[in-house]
C-alpha cells in the first residue's frame, strides 16, 4: 500500500522508503518513529510521495519536452545550462496538478492545521530528492525549501515549485558531474509545521569537525530568526562545540563558544504575499548568544543520539548534519532536519606529508641563507613589509600566497602570516615569534637571514625552501618540488612516548590526526595573545586607570560575558579545552603564561602595569610573578580558568607546568598560591610538572623533585642560559646549539636524577624537532618522553626507532 500511494503522514515513513519519499524526508519520519521517546523533538507533518511527483509529469505531459531540453545541454557553456533550466523550471511551474491529487494534498493540509487548532497553519514545504545523502556524493541543499506557507492555494503553489527545483541550475550541473540519470531522480515533498524561530533562533550542527573531520566533537552554528540565514551564509552566526565524550559522562562540555555579527534576521512577512522577509537584528540582542548553555548541552546530546542511532542501522560511524530551530513562544528545542555529512566524514587522516626538492638546476645558488623553520618548501611572490602602518599608509595589500620578507614580526602580525605562503626574516632564531608561529601554521619560514629586505625586490618570484637541512635556503624563481606522503600505517612503534608541542586551539583538532601520546606543551600565550588580546590586570582595572578609549575597547571585546573575569576565564579555558578535547584522554601539560614585561606591555592595557626593564628574558617573568601581590590577581584567572576546563568540562587529562621556578622556595609559593585559587596538586589527579630551564633547576633537581609529580626540559632558554647568550639574537646564533655539550651534560645530569627520585621526565624544548641525533641522544639518556612540533614528528619516530633498535640488538 505504501509503495503506490501520493501522502502519507511522516512518522509512517522511514529509512528504508527513500525510493519513495527522499533522503530529507525518508530520515525525518526514522526520527520520528525512533528517537521522540529518547526525548528528540521533531515536528510533525506529511509527505507528498515521488509517485505524485511522477503523477503530476505524466499529467502534464511533460517528460519528453523535459528530456529533449536537457539533452541539449552543452556543460561547457554557462549559459547554455542557464537557459535549458529555466526552460524546465517554468514548464514545471505552470503546470497543473492532477484534480484528486490536488484535493488529497489540501486535506491532508487541513487535517495538519486541525491538529494545531487552527484553520491554515503555517508550515515549512521542503524538497526531499531521492538522490541525496547517498555515500558517494551529497545532493542536499540543491532543491528548494519553502518557509511560512500558509493556505491551500499558497501551498500548491510551494509544492509545485518544489517539484520544478528538482532542474534547478546546480541540481543538473551536480548529476552531470557525478554521471546521476537525470531522470532517475525523483521527488518527494515534505509539508512540516513551522517551528517559531522567526521569534527565537535556528542553525545547523555537525556531529564532527568540518574542518578537520575530528569525530569527538559537535559543531553548532546559530543566529535569530528563520534557519535559512546560517544555511545560506547571509549572517557570520555564533559558534558552539560541544565535547562528546565528557557529555556523555554528564560534564557541562562546552568546549567553544564565539559570538557572531547577528545583524540580520529572517522573520514572517507581514502580508501573504511576502511569507518571509529581512529585517535588523535589535541591537542589544547581536551581542548575546543565540543559544544558553542548556539548550547548547541539549542539542548536542540530541545530535549525539541521531549519530548513534544512524551509525547503529548503517553499522559504520555516520556523522550528522542537523538543522535545529528554537521555538520563541514555547522555548522548546526541535531538530528540523538530518542527514549523513558527505562530505569530512570520508577524508583519511592515515598519512603524513614530506616536501622534496624535485630536479633542482645546477645553477641554482641561494640567494638569501638562514635557519630552516619546519621542513617544508613553499613559493610565491615577494612581498617586504617593514611594519604594518607603514604597508597601509602606503596603499600595498598583502595578498594570500605571498612570501613576507619582513625584519621580524610580533603577534600583531599573525592575520598577515595567516595569508603567506612562506615567511623570511633577517632577524630572529629557531625560538623568536616567527618561527613559533610558522611552525603551527605549517608554513615555512627562514629566519635569522640579515639582509633579506634588502637583496630581494618586490613581485620578485622566490622558492623558499625548508626541506634541506638546518640551513633555510631562498632560491629565485618557482621551482619545481614534489610532496611525499607517509602512510601512518607503516611508521614504527616506539618506546619512548612521543608527545606534540602545540600552542593553537584552531589547529588542535587537525594535529589530533597525527601519532602521539598526548601534548608535552601548550603554550597559553597564544591563547592571551589572539583570543584575548588584553593585559589581565587591564581587564580587572580599566574603570580605575581614567582611560576611556581603553575602557570602550574591553567593554566591546567582552559583549556577550557576564563581566571581565568571566570574559577572561572562559577564552582561556575555551582555548585549553580544545586542545585537551583533540588529545583526550592523552595527558595534555599546560604550562602557565610565560610573557616577559616587553611582553606583557604590548597587550591591550599593559603600559599601566608592566615595569621598563632592560633584560626581560631574565627579568620578571614565569613563577616570580604568580605569587607577587601586585600579579596574583591575574594568575588567579589562569588557576580558574585551568580549575573550569578539568572540573566543569569533565578534561580531567589537562596538568599544569610552571615556567621560569628559579627556586625551591619559589616554587613553594606558587603551589600555596595556586591552592588559594582552588588548583591543589593530586586533587582529581591533577598533576603538577615543572619546566627545567634554568641551571638552578638542574643543579637542584633532588630538592625540586620532592614537590612535583615530573620535570619537561626547556630546552631553549636552558641553551641560552647555560651557554650565556640571548637566543633572539642573530649576531650570536651560529653559537646557539641544543647539543652543545654543556647542555647535554645538564641534560644528562636532570634524567639521571629525575630516575634516582622516581619522578618523570620528558622535554619540551625545540631541539629534538630541529635535530633527529639530538632526540636520539635523549632516548640513549633514558627520557621518558619527547614533545616535538607537529612537522617534525615523521624524523623524529625515524629516530627514536632506529636508535631503539639499535639497542635492542646490542642487547
Amino acid at each position: 500500500m505504501k509503495t503506490t500511494s501520493s501522502i502519507l503522514l511522516l512518522h509512517e515513513v522511514g529509512i528504508h522508503d527513500i525510493d519513495l519519499v527522499g533522503g530529507k524526508n525518508a530520515s525525518l519520519g526514522e526520527m520520528l518513529q525512533n528517537l521522540t521517546n529518547l526525548g528528540v523533538n521533531i515536528p510533525g507533518g506529511f509527505v507528498i510521495t515521488v509517485n505524485a511527483y511522477n503523477e503530476f509529469i505524466k499529467f502534464n505531459n511533460l517528460d519528453s519536452t523535459i528530456r529533449a531540453l536537457v539533452k541539449e545541454i552543452d556543460y561547457n557553456n554557462v549559459e547554455s545550462l542557464r537557459r535549458a533550466g529555466l526552460q524546465v523550471r517554468n514548464l514545471v511551474r505552470n503546470s497543473k496538478f492532477p484534480p484528486e491529487l490536488g484535493q488529497q494534498i489540501i486535506e491532508a493540509y487541513y487535517t495538519l492545521s486541525a491538529k494545531y487548532d487552527q484553520q491554515g497553519t503555517d508550515v515549512a514545504v521542503r524538497s526531499s530528492a531521492t538522490a541525496e545523502d547517498l555515500p558517494d556524493a551529497s545532493f542536499a541543499g540543491q532543491q528548494e525549501t519553502y518557509l511560512n506557507v500558509r493556505g491551500p492555494a499558497a501551498l500548491i503553489d510551494a509544492v509545485r515549485n518544489c517539484f520544478a527545483s528538482l532542474f534547478t541550475d546546480r541540481a543538473i550541473s551536480y548529476r552531470e558531474t557525478f554521471k546521476y540519470d537525470h531522470f532517475s531522480v525523483g521527488l518527494s515533498v515534505c509539508v512540516q509545521k513551522m517551528v517559531r524561530s522567526d521569534l527565537g533562533s535556528s542553525g545547523v550542527a555537525f556531529s564532527l569537525d568540518t574542518e578537520s573531520g575530528f569525530k569527538d566533537v559537535i559543531v553548532i552554528n546559530g543566529s535569530y530568526g528563520l534557519g535559512e540565514m546560517v544555511v545560506q551564509g547571509s549572517v557570520s552566526p555564533d559558534e558552539f562545540i560541544v565535547f562528546k565524550p565528557t557529555l556523555e559522562k554528564g560534564y557541562k562540555s562546552i568546549i567553544e563558544k564565539k559570538l557572531g555579527v547577528k545583524d540580520q534576521k529572517m522573520v514572517y512577512g507581514d502580508d501573504p504575499d511576502e511569507r518571509v522577509r529581512i529585517i535588523p537584528t535589535e541591537r542589544s540582542a547581536q551581542y548575546r548568544f543565540c543559544l544558553s548553555d542548556e539548550n547548547i548541552l541539549k542539542l548536542a546530546g540530541w545530535v549525539a543520539i541521531i549519530e548513534q542511532y544512524y551509525s547503529k542501522i548503517k553499522n559504520y560511524w555516520c556523522p550528522m548534519d542537523v538543522e535545529w530551530a528554537l521555538d520563541g513562544l514555547s522555548q522548546e528545542l526541535f531538530i528540523v532536519q538530518a542527514r549523513p555529512e558527505t562530505i569530512h566524514s570520508r577524508k583519511q587522516h592515515n598519512t603524513i606529508t614530506e616536501y622534496v626538492m624535485k630536479n633542482k638546476p645546477e645553477d641554482a645558488k641561494p640567494i638569501v641563507k638562514g635557519i630552516a623553520v619546519g621542513d617544508k618548501i613553499g613559493a610565491g611572490k615577494v612581498s617586504i613589509m617593514f611594519s604594518l602602518d607603514k604597508r597601509v599608509e602606503e596603499g600595498h595589500e598583502f595578498k594570500e600566497g605571498d612570501v613576507l620578507v619582513t625584519d621580524m614580526t610580533d603577534p600583531d602580525w599573525e592575520p598577515i602570516m595567516k595569508k603567506a605562503s612562506a615567511i623570511v626574516t633577517n632577524k630572529g632564531g629557531r625560538t623568536c615569534h616567527a618561527a613559533i608561529v610558522a611552525r603551527e601554521m605549517g608554513v615555512p619560514a627562514i629566519v635569522g637571514c640579515g639582509n633579506a629586505t634588502e637583496i630581494l625586490q618586490e613581485g620578485q618570484a622566490i622558492t623558499i625552501s625548508c626541506a634541506e637541512g638546518d640551513e633555510g635556503f631562498v632560491y629565485s624563481g618557482i621551482l619545481d618540488y614534489e610532496v611525499n606522503e607517509t602512510s601512518l600505517d607503516d611508521l614504527p612503534q616506539t618506546d619512548t612516548a612521543l608527545m606534540l608541542n602545540v600552542a593553537s586551539p584552531a589547529l588542535a583538532f587537525r594535529f589530533s590526526h597525527i601519532p602521539n601520546r598526548g601534548v608535552g606543551l601548550a603554550r597559553e600565550e597564544f591563547i592571551i595573545n589572539n583570543y584575548i588580546g588584553v593585559h589581565p590586570l587591564a581587564l580587572l582595572q580599566h574603570k580605575e586607570l581614567n582611560d576611556p578609549e581603553l575602557t570602550r575597547t574591553i567593554e566591546k571585546l567582552t559583549k556577550g560575558y557576564a563581566n571581565e573575569e568571566e570574559f577572561f576565564i572562559r577564552k582561556l579555558s575555551y582555548g585549553i579545552a580544545k586542545i585537551a578535547s583533540a588529545f583526550y584522554p592523552n595527558k595534555v601539560i599546560v604550562r602557565f603564561s610565560d610573557f616577559k614585561s616587553n611582553e606583557y606591555f604590548n597587550l591591550l592595557g599593559g603600559k599601566y602595569f608592566e615595569p621598563h626593564e632592560e633584560n626581560p628574558m631574565i627579568g620578571w617573568r614565569g613563577a616570580s610573578r604568580y605569587y607577587s601581590e601586585s600579579y596574583k590577581p591575574a594568575f588567579g584567572l589562569e588557576c580558574k580558568a585551568i580549575q573550569r576546563v578539568r572540573e566543569e568540562m569533565g578534561l580531567s587529562n589537562v596538568v599544569v607546568m610552571i615556567p621560569f621556578c628559579r627556586t625551591v622556595s619559589e616554587l613553594l609559593k606558587v603551589k600555596e598560591t595556586m591552592k588559594e585559587f582552588g588548583l591543589v596538586q593530586g586533587k582529581d589527579g591533577l598533576e603538577i610538572y615543572l619546566m627545567a630551564e634554568l641551571p638552578s633547576n638542574i643543579l637542584m633537581a633532588r630538592e625540586f623533585a620532592q614537590h612535583i609529580d615530573g620535570f619537561s626540559i626547556g630546552s631553549n632558554d636552558l641553551t641560552q642560559l647555560t651557554l650565556g647568550l640571548d637566543r633572539d639574537s642573530a649576531l650570536v646564533a651560529h653559537l646557539y646549539d641544543e647539543r652543545n655539550d654543556a647542555v647535554k651534560r645538564m641534560i644528562s645530569m636532570l634524567i639521571d636524577t629525575a630516575k634516582e627520585c622516581k619522578v618523570k621526565v620528558g622535554i619540551c624544548g625545540q631541539g629534538p624537532s630541529d635535530f633527529p641525533d639530538f632526540a636520539q641522544f635523549l632516548v640513549e639518556r633514558g627520557i621518558d618522553s619527547i614533545s616535538v612540533t607537529p612537522d617534525s614528528v615523521i624524523k623524529t619516530i625515524k629516530a627514536i626507532s632506529a636508535i631503539e633498535a639499535k639497542a635492542v640488538v646490542a642487547q
